[in-house]
């Protein structure tokens, strides 16, 4: 596997994922919207814009309360799109979260199955399905090795961790000096780490600033591009995600309270999606959330009042 791929592995990811799960049941604006016809080109349709999205499928606190880790994996990529079009960034996470990514899924479309990925749609045949089969294999090897992210709010950086294991030690320089941050196993995220000390690596920035796919409003970005300017970084294997390696940039919005989606993206091209989760922020916070309380938001919101369903 190439630099690349390996890299994109450790930094978005969680446990291994469960049986299928049936995608939330939330309200979505059609893929296209028919009314917005070329007229050098009557066949082609365009795909409906967040705003109106927004405006004409609000969604409730009640449906935001349906979307959990294991679902928000079985919508297509539009859906993922669409739901992160009508969420704002909320306030900037703190402590350790847990992730999960999931790679774009195909359209639902006409006898569309939710569940092949984007990239083996676009190659289609025998190409689509082995690259299927290999966005597979990285979507487990990140969830093997990469166990979520550690948020430093009040000095704005993140730190990823990563499992210690012995394929990884060649990979990263002067192993017994790396950061380590220990996760008591009673605690709720370290049952589902199931480890008692991971790695603190590939360290990034955290500020507001705009969203590559929705610039109606902020969100939370997770900039990688001065890592070594940040203490602890170490060449091996940090400089892999920093402007001297593959340039990754992530950005957040919340769903609710502890829990965020994100998407990946390696010099401004879009890659993956990624959830992350604080159950204990979660569940502290459910009630409240859904009975209407106000949220924090730290970064700008943008002019277009996000519109809450009543349901």
């Amino acid at each position: 596997m190439g630099g690349a791929a390996l890299t994109l592995a450790l930094l978005a990811g969680l446990a291994p994922r469960g049986e299928a799960q049936q995608a939330p049941d939330i309200p979505f604006a059609p893929r296209t919207d028919p009314s917005l016809r070329d007229p050098d080109n009557p066949a082609k349709t365009f795909r409906v814009d967040f705003a109106r999205v927004e405006q004409e499928f609000p969604l409730s606190r009640a449906d935001l309360m349906k979307i959990t880790p294991e679902n928000i994996a079985a919508l297509t990529q539009e859906e993922v799109d669409q739901l992160y079009g009508r969420l704002t960034a909320g306030p900037i996470p703190d402590g350790p979260h847990l992730g999960d990514l999931f790679f774009a899924r195909a359209d639902n479309g006409e006898g569309g199955d939710r569940l092949r990925t984007r990239l083996e749609e676009i190659l289609g045949g025998i190409h689509g399905r082995v690259a299927g089969r290999s966005v597979e294999f990285i979507e487990e090897l990140g969830r093997r090795l990469w166990k979520g992210k550690v948020f430093y709010r009040d000095e704005r950086i993140l730190r990823n961790m990563i499992e210690n294991v012995v394929v990884l030690r060649p990979l990263v320089d002067d192993v017994d000096s790396v950061r380590t941050a220990a996760i008591p196993r009673e605690s709720r995220i370290g049952r589902a780490l199931g480890t008692d000390t991971v790695w603190l690596l590939f360290p990034a920035k955290l500020y507001c600033g705009q969203s590559l796919v929705d610039g109606r409003r902020e969100s939370v970005i997770v900039d990688y591009a001065y890592t070594d300017a940040i203490e602890g970084y170490r060449p091996r294997p940090d400089v892999l995600a920093g402007r001297g390696g593959l340039q990754i940039r992530d950005e957040i919005r919340m769903i609710r309270p502890g829990f965020y989606l994100g998407r990946a993206y390696m010099n401004r091209m879009f890659l993956l999606n990624f959830a992350l989760y604080n159950e204990e922020v979660a569940e502290r916070e459910a009630a409240g959330f859904a009975a209407g309380a106000a949220v924090a938001e730290d970064c700008w919101p943008g002019e277009q009042a996000r519109r809450t369903a009543v349901r």
